[in-house]
């Protein structure tokens, strides 16, 4: 065979391995989900950089707000990916800090924080997976009764840490900007990123958030992986009281009031979908910084908490709105409402 009748052929085999590329690429991108958060997060750096550029240069400050925001945010994540809800995590933080704060040992007080958090954690799957009540009412009950907690342990006033010492040295940057509130931070954000992609268990969340029923019909153990998922938000969640605890050097009963809606809003602007089954820890970190650096903006520019409160509400709620499914199902819903119109307009 000459090179003349070849070339065709192998000209042809590009255009296909190329289009195969292409391809695989438009679908990679589709079935990404942390669009909207990498806008915002432009959008953010833009409007911060024009009006309070010194965002920027307060590193510990931004990562502090940012690494507080996301380590409640990823614990969220992990629950979220089920289908399932836990509103509880800001009373989590609260009342871990206390009952860390009350005991005098450091230590002793840090480890019963922690087994603070993972037994509200099984409670709440308790409620969710044997006794059957909806994960957002279950865990709305446990916001109210574990604040009410928080406040009679402490008797409605901070409870000051016993070694104030090590609280002040916690604060203190190790690595150039980064306190051990970052750095903590970026180890629970990499150990939950490898255990949702490369730990069967984890991946197995997606499945139990895309389709309970076929999970159950694999054999994959839909109970456990819940509870695994609660867990891990209610650890999470105790690790992020810990913290601010330290930082602090005393443990507020109404500390993470305004930590909720902020962790929320940032692992569904990440793309973390509410019904389950698609979403990741990469998006849930971008919304973090998103709305960490949104926050410091505010604050610095003298905005009130309450009014900061507004703008995320309304940033969650467009996220919501734009999400690609909702958006497929309100065109679908205006679709068919026309052609029932046409039907009833045409006459017989």
């Amino acid at each position: 065979m000459s090179t003349t009748e070849k070339q065709p052929h192998t000209t042809m085999h590009l255009g296909a391995a190329r289009g195969g590329w292409f391809d695989q690429l438009k679908v990679t991108l589709a079935r990404r989900t942390e669009g909207r958060g990498l806008a915002l997060l432009s959008v953010v750096i833009v409007a911060a950089a024009i009006l309070e550029p010194v965002v920027f240069t307060s590193y510990q400050v931004t990562l502090g707000r940012v690494a507080l925001i996301g380590l409640v945010a990823l614990g969220l994540t992990a629950v979220i990916l089920m289908g399932e809800l836990d509103l509880s995590v800001a009373s989590t933080l609260a009342v871990s800090g206390v009952v860390m704060a009350s005991i005098p040992d450091l230590w002793l007080g840090i480890l019963a924080a922690l087994a603070t958090g993972l037994i509200i954690g099984a409670i709440n799957a308790f409620f969710v997976v044997v006794v059957g009540i909806n994960s957002f009412i279950a865990t709305l009950g446990m916001l109210f009764a574990l604040r009410g907690l928080a406040f009679v342990l402490s008797d409605e006033e901070p409870v000051r840490l016993t070694n104030i010492d090590a609280g002040i040295a916690f604060g203190a940057p190790l690595l150039g900007p980064l306190t051990p509130r970052v750095l903590l931070f970026i180890l629970a954000f990499v150990a939950l990123q490898i255990f949702l992609s490369r730990v069967r268990a984890g991946r197995e969340f997606y499945a139990v958030g895309g389709n309970r029923q076929a999970a159950v019909d694999a054999g994959i153990p839909v109970r456990r992986r819940i509870l695994t998922g609660f867990l891990i938000s209610g650890f999470v969640a105790s690790l992020a009281g810990i913290i601010n605890t330290l930082e602090r050097t005393a443990a507020d009963p109404t500390a993470g009031s305004t930590v909720l809606l902020a962790s929320f809003a940032a692992a569904i602007i990440g793309g973390v979908v509410l019904n389950g089954g698609r979403g990741s820890v990469l998006g849930t970190l971008i919304g973090a910084f998103s709305l960490g650096i949104l926050q410091i903006a505010l604050t610095l520019s003298g905005v009130q908490v309450d009014i900061q409160d507004i703008f995320i509400g309304v940033i969650l709620l467009l996220a919501v709105i734009t999400d690609p499914t909702n958006l497929r199902a309100a065109l679908a819903g205006v679709r068919s409402s026309l052609r029932s119109r046409e039907k009833a307009q045409t006459p017989v």
